[in-house]
């Protein structure tokens, strides 16, 4: 049965770098389990995992924050599916506990940003009522 894990421990942590290092791949396994504890201690960042058989078949990385333009809202910063458990609907688990903790959390809105390349991303994301609202913009300092 597939289950919604917050990790935690530095050993749950290290098990999702093969996954989000797929959408990350900047990243680097020796700094991976040091930048999510900064994230969540400076960030409230929350790292979450559906596991199966003790494997981890996707990952998320969100936050709860607010501001003026959105007021409170659940931001996805990373979601990924293992490639080799893509088609499998752990996906669609993952997004369904996500929308529910955003709700759970009294937030208005839900928001991701993705890639321009992502295609199968979007057209999940699109089959999941999320509308496109805006272009986002950025430089590289």
């Amino acid at each position: 049965m597939s289950v919604v894990k917050f990790l935690k421990t530095d050993s749950e942590i290290v098990k999702a770098f093969q996954t989000v290092s797929r959408l990350r791949p900047h990243l680097n396994e020796k700094d991976f389990i040091a930048t999510i504890n900064r994230l969540k201690n400076n960030h409230d960042y929350h790292l979450v995992a559906v596991v199966e058989n003790e494997e981890v078949t996707a990952v998320a990385g969100y936050r709860i924050t607010e501001s003026l333009a959105w007021g409170k809202y659940l931001y996805v910063d990373d979601l990924i599916t293992n490639e080799k458990f893509r088609k499998n609907g752990y996906a669609q688990v993952l997004w369904d506990w996500l929308v529910q903790e955003a709700k759970d959390n009294h937030c208005q809105q839900f928001h991701l940003d993705s890639g321009v390349q992502r295609y199968d991303a979007h057209r999940f994301y699109l089959k999941n009522k999320l509308n496109i609202t805006c272009h986002h913009f950025q430089m590289t300092l």
